[in-house]
């Protein structure tokens, strides 16, 4: 209650608690980019099982020379694609399944002979033309690994979770501000070793450790701004920190749309945020921590700098609001 007073007299919302605001709330951009950056890390584009040395292909009543041309419009409801090889061979493609036609006397899209079937083994070709790469065409995601690219998602969120419970805790136990700094940078450099992963396991890994750090930041800035503004601006202000969750799913959808390479992609929204790695050491503890940690002289000095920088010619003691609490 004391402090609620003092924002009576130092102002609800001027221009330190603004500036405050939006520097922190700028950084709350980065939790919606890593929250919804997976949409596109794990975009399974259409495929098909491929073998080597592909001479002609056939697929309904289409022929070319390369299953590039089919992939786009390639659909398993419609029949496999069939491909003759320089050796003569004929195979017929699938998803997951190759079949070698035995003994073809023509090369045509229908076959009645006997088969040899197989499931494919790692040669898969990808329609490249709108995702150019995602984790899925670099480690095979797909088929019986289909399961491992539907699981970073919910991993992430597991992350998000304990990121909110032992972040929370750590903030009313050390400090906003210390918790804040560590996020923002634990954001940027697990974002951008994400891009560096070098196999699927570290890849889940560090995506949540990401997820820990990402959602430790929304939680805690959610309280750092409530806690610099007065109550008749509350509502709105804590209602805004996830409108700027938002700006950052917006942020996805155009860079997914711009960049169709993962680990460039990755690392591109990884430090779009970066500058405000230059200027978060400078926040202040909130005063209501300070108070509440006993801290009445740095609560003084904090209060002092906000009436300054705010204009308001105004000095008023902590200790006296203590007193007249009785």
């Amino acid at each position: 209650m004391t402090v609620e007073r003092i924002f009576d007299e130092l102002g609800h919302f001027k221009r330190f608690q603004a500036c405050l605001y939006f520097a922190a709330v700028f950084q709350a951009t980065a939790c919606g980019i890593h929250y919804l950056a997976s949409v596109f890390l794990v975009e399974t584009p259409n495929f098909v099982c491929g073998v080597p040395n592909i001479t002609n292909v056939l697929y309904g009543n289409l022929t070319g020379s390369s299953l590039e041309e089919f992939l786009p419009s390639f659909n398993t409801k419609n029949g496999p694609m069939v491909v003759r090889t320089t050796d003569g061979e004929q195979w017929e493609l699938s998803r997951c399944r190759v079949a070698l036609r035995i003994n073809p006397i023509d090369f045509t899209y229908d076959f009645d002979g006997n088969k040899t079937v197989r499931a494919c083994d790692k040669n898969f070709a990808y329609d490249r033309s709108e995702i150019q790469q995602s984790i899925v065409t670099d480690w095979d995601l797909v088929c019986e690994k289909e399961w491992l690219a539907k699981l970073c998602q919910p991993t992430f969120m597991l992350g998000v979770l304990i990121g909110a419970l032992l972040f929370g805790d750590l903030a009313d136990r050390v400090g906003r501000v210390k918790i804040l700094m560590f996020t923002s940078l634990c954001q940027f450099g697990l974002g951008v070793a994400v891009a560096f992963s070098g196999n699927y396991y570290f890849f889940v890994v560090l995506r949540f450790l990401l997820a820990m750090v990402s959602s430790g930041y929304l939680v805690v800035v959610f309280v750092y701004v409530t806690e610099f503004t007065g109550i008749k601006v509350r509502t709105w202000t804590s209602m805004h920190v996830h409108a700027a969750f938002a700006v950052g799913i917006m942020v996805v959808a155009l860079t997914g749309y711009l960049v169709r390479v993962w680990w460039i992609y990755q690392i591109i929204l990884s430090t779009c945020t970066s500058p405000f790695l230059f200027f978060c050491w400078k926040f202040p503890e909130t005063p209501f921590y300070l108070m509440a940690k006993g801290r009445h002289k740095d609560a003084q000095n904090l209060l002092d700098k906000i009436a300054q920088f705010n204009g308001i010619d105004y000095r008023l003691k902590v200790e006296e609001l203590l007193e007249s609490r009785g």
